[in-house]
């Protein structure tokens, strides 16, 4: 099986589209996004299949990441073919649907404006948009931590990973890393439903990520390197000491890049279905953070978004 690479025309097309209109909730109102649909998918498998012994939960789990991830490779194959010499267009809007670069950007901005206009309670509900720890007893610093994590982490697997896997094998490539990503995020979980159920998907992800996730931590420290106030000697030093210590083998990297660069601190302790998690901080600068260092943490994150997709796109010229 081959895989036909992306041009650089078609991915510097997709990339300036995310930027340009992100997710328009218009559209998604009236059709179901890709990624919903693929939810509805799971979310029914996971009812229908996870049950019975922790083997067959495990068996039954694998046998859901393994075809979801093949139907996602076929599709990515062969819907390009489907519109013949405008097949290029379908490349163009898959990526730019499955891009994060424009959203993650439009919600995290959300809870420094809830933040600072409307107080800790419409930014508690803000930031609960976008992460999956208890956000009731979050005071202002916790929030705007929050945030800062989220733009972190999502940075790695919403852009760069993305970026990286269509490189790697084209729109198949992009398609199966979704689809992967999805489930880890809906069935990857350890709590005793879904430990062994989800283990596969949570390990496969974990390895799609590998490679992107320290990429991202580079790319933010590079970034760091066109943004006053920001320090990318710090950002590495704290990659270097704190990354390996979080709880997640890939979320550590660009989060203590982030973390380093801006001279704060994130992660940390936390509460998810109302037991603590006691994770390492990332970064060893001040934790009471504030609407100002999301601003600071989105500057970054634009810069090294626009690093990215410039990277990628010369990979995709040098491929060609």
């Amino acid at each position: 099986m081959t895989f036909d690479t992306v041009s650089p025309a078609v991915l510097a097309a997709a990339l300036l589209l995310d930027w340009t209109i992100g997710d328009p909730r218009w559209l998604w109102r009236r059709v179901r996004h890709p990624v919903a649909l693929l939810g509805a998918v799971v979310d029914r498998a996971d009812g229908l299949f996870n049950r019975g012994s922790p083997g067959r939960r495990l068996a039954a789990g694998a046998a859901l990441c393994a075809g979801i991830a093949a139907a996602a490779a076929a599709t990515g194959l062969l819907l390009p073919r489907l519109f013949g010499t405008a097949g290029w267009i379908v490349e163009v809007l898959a990526i730019a649907v499955l891009l994060a670069q424009r959203d993650l950007l439009d919600h995290v901005r959300a809870v420094a404006t809830a933040l600072r206009r409307d107080g800790i309670g419409e930014g508690r509900r803000a930031v609960a948009r976008i992460v999956g720890r208890d956000t009731a007893t979050l005071d202002g610093h916790g929030v705007a931590r929050a945030a800062i994590e989220s733009c972190a982490e999502n940075y790695a697997d919403g852009v760069v990973a993305p970026l990286f896997w269509t490189l790697v094998a084209g729109l198949p490539g992009l398609l199966v890393y979704k689809a992967v990503n999805t489930l880890d995020s809906m069935i990857g979980h350890r709590d005793e439903r879904h430990r062994d159920f989800g283990r596969v998907s949570a390990r496969v992800d974990d390895l799609l990520n590998i490679v992107p996730a320290r990429l991202s931590g580079i790319l933010a420290a590079a970034a760091a390197t066109t943004m006053s106030g920001s320090d990318p000697l710090r950002a590495l030093r704290a990659m270097r000491r704190d990354a390996r210590r979080h709880r997640s083998p890939n979320a550590g990297w660009p989060e203590a890049a982030f973390a380093g660069a801006l001279g704060i601190a994130i992660a940390g302790p936390r509460r998810y279905g109302g037991a603590t998690v006691d994770d390492a901080w990332m970064g060893d600068g001040r934790s009471g953070c504030t609407a100002g260092d999301i601003d600071a943490a989105l500057a970054l994150y634009v810069r090294a978004c626009l690093l990215a997709g410039a990277l990628a796109v010369l990979a995709a010229w040098l491929a060609g």
